[in-house]
């Protein structure tokens, strides 16, 4: 169930929206692509006008944009970042700066399935990695230990409960530990199980996006909530001018539009069943293509995962028509994208061509 982390290298990680890559490696031009292989929403926030100042003025922190974020994402200590990678990559040095201990004496616990750039910078910093089905317990856990929750997880979409966080946070802080939660795919959760409202709690971190439910991943900005002695320590590690004045701009305008947020998350509603009910009659309802029972299809709002014995087949043969999926690191399973209506239906078309041939 809990296995340590074998030491392997996780430098050469593979993430969906390389396209580029899939033209050249399937000789397929790139407008021929269906690309589903990300999270990100396929209905992005319109881009409003940005003023010309702000192209010409260095970058500086938005108090607009702070107090639009306090709002939306309902806690009162937040900081702008550039992406969440870029705060997954400081957190083992902001870690190490504050407990003195060399890094292959910390234990960090991670999902066994789950986005591997959080394993890479821990491993990077030669902390000790291990891995969990389920939420680790208290005797599982040692002095100063690190839980890492992806919530909803991706690819497997499985969803953490306020309840059980709070309980693993309780423990963390008894054990003078973290707890850091990345809820990039918390937007679609109806009701929110987050626990960004509890970050003035020094042992908790919470990262999220503005890339997957706005549909806005290319200005690369996002957002962590912590305690302000952890914020303003990490801003020590950034480098000025770090979140570019557009993205701010943009940012600002999305947080504070609420009537396009409902919107969206009713298409979002609907187009996620939509995309459900079709890998259901696809995969499922043909039980001759592969070994039916051993099928599952999980996800979110942004994604849904199906778990296939042949993943790896079906996701060539899913290239060769021009369907570019994400195929899961453990190779046993592809994550779609949510397809907004005009790709819905090519993708129903190319997969009822998989179904006859």
């Amino acid at each position: 169930m809990m296995s340590q982390h074998d030491n392997k290298n996780t430098t050469a990680l593979v993430h969906g929206g390389q396209l580029n890559k899939m033209v050249e490696r399937y000789k397929i031009p790139l407008e021929q692509w269906l690309d589903l292989s990300t999270g990100i929403s396929p209905n992005s926030y319109p881009i409003p006008a940005i003023p010309q100042y702000i192209w010409q003025q260095l970058p500086q922190k938005s108090e607009g944009l702070l107090a639009a974020a306090k709002h939306y994402y309902g806690t009162q200590s937040i900081s702008t970042t550039s992406g969440s990678q870029a705060v997954i990559a400081r957190l083992p040095a902001l870690y190490l700066n504050h407990i003195k201990k060399p890094s292959s004496h910390i234990e960090v616990w991670l999902p066994e399935v789950g986005y591997k750039e959080h394993e890479r910078a821990w491993h990077d910093a030669g902390f000790t990695v291990k891995h969990y089905q389920h939420l680790p317990k208290y005797e599982d856990l040692a002095l100063n230990a690190i839980v890492v929750v992806i919530n909803p997880n991706n690819p497997t979409g499985e969803l953490q409960q306020q309840q059980k966080l709070t309980a693993l946070l309780t423990t963390l802080e008894s054990l003078s530990g973290w707890l850091i939660i990345d809820e990039a795919f918390m937007d679609v959760i109806a009701p929110s199980q987050s626990l960004i409202h509890l970050t003035l709690n020094k042992h908790l971190f919470v990262l999220r996006s503005v890339g997957k439910f706005f549909g806005l991943a290319g200005i690369r900005i996002g957002f962590l909530s912590a305690h302000p002695f952890w914020i303003n320590k990490l801003n020590q590690l950034s480098s000025p001018w770090e979140v570019n004045g557009p993205a701010q701009f943009i940012a600002e305008q999305a947080l504070n539009d609420h009537a396009w947020q409902l919107a969206q998350r009713q298409k979002l509603t609907d187009l996620s069943i939509k995309l459900e009910q079709l890998l259901t009659k696809t995969f499922l309802h043909h039980p001759t293509k592969s070994d039916g029972p051993s099928i599952t299809i999980k996800g979110c709002g942004l994604f849904k995962t199906i778990v296939y014995p042949q993943a790896t087949e079906l996701y060539q043969k899913l290239c060769r028509q021009g369907l570019y999926v994400r195929l899961c690191d453990e190779n046993n399973a592809l994550r779609f994208g949510i397809p907004d209506q005009a790709q819905y239906l090519r993708l129903e078309r190319l997969l009822a061509e998989h179904c006859h041939s």
